[in-house]
């Protein structure tokens, strides 16, 4: 053995896009859950997680996805593999704060209810992406309305083929975590590929919607949403 003594650079570590709470429906089954999330990670680094309580749910753990794809498996696999049954909280994206007081400090907000007072706020931005889009020259009127709605910018048209056409937006990453690739499906009969990558921060307008049940707050069911 003859190990290294300098790291080699360009290796990054990985950042998560979609973040979401993990619960155990049981509470008395969060060590449980513990032990499981970190058997999961042991093979599995994109995976990042940190303990997290809520009113409404008890303990649980703040999940970091690469993507809805990663947290759907990452579910059924505390499903099969540990026999865990969880509640996931709706998938959300880490937005970056700046407050009146310090508008040149930046305060990550992974969970809505990180956000500061909105009297307090000077500004909210949140991820975009540089979303590609391969389709069938007769879906490209659905697919550009679809992307519209989700507050896409189209940035690029190309014809790959007579029959094959590219499309290039630049849109909010909350807007493809929910329904977005199923509707894209639909609209394209199933014709349709999709990758993307993200591009960086852009200031948005956006509010903080709080669920309130018999007069009180329910932090797990809070959400940032564009004014």
């Amino acid at each position: 053995m003859n190990p290294t003594q300098e790291i080699i650079e360009g290796f990054e570590d990985v950042k998560p896009m979609v973040f979401a709470g993990i619960y155990p429906v049981d509470t008395d089954e969060y060590e449980e859950l513990r032990s499981s999330m970190e058997k999961l990670q042991l093979n599995d680094a994109s995976l990042v997680f940190v303990p997290e309580s809520s009113a409404a749910l008890g303990f649980g753990f703040r999940c970091g996805f690469l993507g809805m794809l990663h947290l759907e498996i990452i579910q059924e696999r505390l499903e099969r593999e540990f026999d865990m049954t969880v509640i996931t909280t709706v998938p959300n994206v880490s937005y970056h704060a700046y407050t009146n007081k310090n508008p040149d400090t930046m305060i990550l907000v992974n969970n809505p209810t990180d956000q500061p007072e909105p009297s307090t706020l000077n500004r909210v931005e949140e991820p975009f992406i540089k979303a590609s889009i391969i389709t069938k020259a007769d879906f490209v009127g659905p697919v550009m309305s679809l992307c519209i709605e989700k507050r896409g910018e189209i940035t690029n048209q190309t014809y790959l083929t007579t029959e094959r056409v590219e499309l290039t937006f630049d849109m909010p990453l909350s807007e493809i975590v929910f329904d977005f690739y199923d509707r894209l499906k639909t609209v394209s009969k199933g014709y349709a590929s999709f990758d993307y990558h993200p591009i960086g921060f852009k200031a948005s307008k956006l509010v903080r919607v709080d669920i309130f049940l018999n007069g009180q707050p329910v932090d797990a069911l809070s959400a940032l949403l564009h004014d």
